[in-house]
């Protein structure tokens, strides 16, 4: 945290400046208390931009919606409603995305997934129903008076995560914000208090009644911190991840009772760590979090599980690749992820294995090819994710392994520049196949479309006479009144 009096000095820098002082004039001009609240104002305190335009701004109003918007649109270029049965109007103004919300209190039923919120007149009582102390610190504009009924500063000063009011009381209003802890503990690298800690154990089953989309949406959040990982042990220390990412505490029945194989659990944090430092070392730190990516080194080995076995004294996982693939599959459908983004994690769990026999005994061309084709949109990922894998302390073992991948990545690189393997298609279409079998659309063309494809990831670019003929051999060798009976079907 910056010292208090910079601080002090940076709010006022931001009170002069656009949008805020348009904003704080024309809510003072309507007889409206305004204030600079929650996320920038902790942002602020902890040293960071809030007017790069990278950061919406944050407000609280005694104005109800419908004054706000009234408000808004004599300074604002668009207004659009966030939900105004919760009080929440956007607007854009000077280029900058602001939200405004009326002072508010809202409470969770036992049985509803949807908050019942009423609007108050005081900003008090609003910053004590807030998340955090942290975030319960407000700015009032114009007069600039920090407010901060909670203790938030103390607590920035000291790093730590605490609830304004009880924590039973906070959780159970929002569940959500359970979740909100564990990513600010790895956000912000605060210390959770142990009230705070155990009041997250206790009411964990509460989180039940959050939509699956919310619960979504801030796994994302913690998962595309910079360091995920504190956030991700609080969850699964506090019983919360049993609620919704079971599978993640499970890896730690995944061990091998000889201590021959290596603790799953820390494994799977580990790669996430280092598939996030390659992430950001390949592609640069200002690239945005790849989620796919993240998402699949937590979870590549959830399959180990449901696969372990013991076999003549040691424990093995065969296949936990495959049976991960399905496991992940099936939880982010659950978790409501878009079909894209759980295909990719998917097919990278499935293939994570798929480098290491490279390691053993060099790949032919054709092995390369195909490792290419399989990997396809996710190739680059996949790239990260095998190295991250790689968590072994023998350092003479993980030096050979880096070296077998970089050796494999640029005998990718040569083949792709003299093949163009991203788009690798047989050297016939599907019309030059028809018109040289004499067949109609149907299973023959299938059939010799794939035997085309294998030839090609064998052998490379053949040529179209050359493919051509290869096709009429293997033709002259299949059944061909079964493969075209269908095709002459009308």
């Amino acid at each position: 945290m910056r010292p208090l009096a910079q601080s002090l000095a940076e709010l006022q820098r931001i009170a002069s400046a656009s949008p805020v002082k348009q904003l704080a004039a024309a809510f003072a001009a309507a007889g409206q208390e305004f204030a600079l609240v929650g996320g920038p104002v902790r942002d602020v305190l902890l040293g960071r931009d809030v007017l790069s335009g990278e950061v919406d701004l944050d407000f609280t109003t005694s104005a109800r919606p419908d004054q706000t918007r009234e408000i808004l649109e004599t300074v604002a270029s668009k207004v659009w409603d966030l939900g105004s049965t919760f009080g929440t109007l956007a607007a854009k103004v000077d280029g900058h995305t602001i939200e405004v919300t009326t002072y508010r209190s809202e409470i969770y039923r036992d049985d509803s997934r949807k908050p019942e919120v009423t609007f108050g007149d005081s900003i008090n009582d609003d910053l004590v129903r807030r998340d955090f102390t942290v975030n319960a610190i407000a700015l009032k504009l114009p007069e600039m008076r920090l407010v901060d009924v909670a203790g938030g500063v103390e607590d920035l000063l000291a790093g730590r995560l605490n609830t304004p009011r009880l924590p039973e009381q906070s959780f159970s209003d929002d569940p959500l914000r359970m979740l909100r802890a564990a990513r600010f503990a790895s956000q912000l690298g605060f210390t959770v208090v142990p009230r705070v800690r155990e009041a997250m154990e206790q009411l964990a089953q509460r989180l039940e009644i959050v939509s699956a989309e919310r619960i979504r949406d801030e796994l994302v959040k913690l998962i595309n911190c910079d360091d995920p990982v504190p956030g991700l042990r609080l969850l699964v220390e506090t019983t919360l991840a049993d609620e919704f990412l079971p599978e993640l505490p499970l890896l730690r029945e995944a061990q091998d009772v000889h201590k021959r194989h290596k603790d799953v659990y820390e494994h799977s944090l580990t790669v996430l760590k280092q598939a996030i430092e390659l992430e950001k070392r390949r592609r640069g730190s200002d690239t945005p979090p790849d989620t796919v990516l993240r998402l699949a080194a937590l979870l590549h080995d959830i399959g180990k599980p449901a696969t372990r076995r013991f076999e003549r004294g040691s424990v093995t996982f065969y296949h936990h690749d495959v049976v991960g693939a399905k496991l992940a599959k099936k939880r982010l459908r659950q978790l409501r992820f878009d079909n894209e983004t759980i295909k990719q994690v998917a097919r990278l769990i499935e293939l994570h294995l798929r480098f290491f026999g490279y390691s053993d005994s060099e790949w032919t061309d054709s092995a390369v090819r195909r490792y290419v084709r399989d990997g396809g949109e996710v190739l680059d990922n996949l790239h990260i994710l095998t190295r991250a894998d790689v968590t072994t302390q023998n350092q003479r073992k993980a030096t050979r392994l880096a070296r077998a991948y970089d050796e494999l990545e640029q005998r990718i690189a040569e083949l792709t520049a003299a093949e163009e393997l991203a788009a690798v298609r047989p050297d016939l279409n599907g019309q030059q196949i028809m018109e040289l079998l004499g067949v109609q659309a149907g299973p023959a063309v299938g059939a010799a479309y794939k035997f085309l494809l294998e030839l090609r990831l064998d052998e490379g670019p053949l040529g179209e006479d050359a493919a051509a003929e290869k096709l009429l051999a293997w033709w002259a060798t299949q059944d061909q009144e079964r493969l075209t009976r269908r095709s002459y079907r009308n």
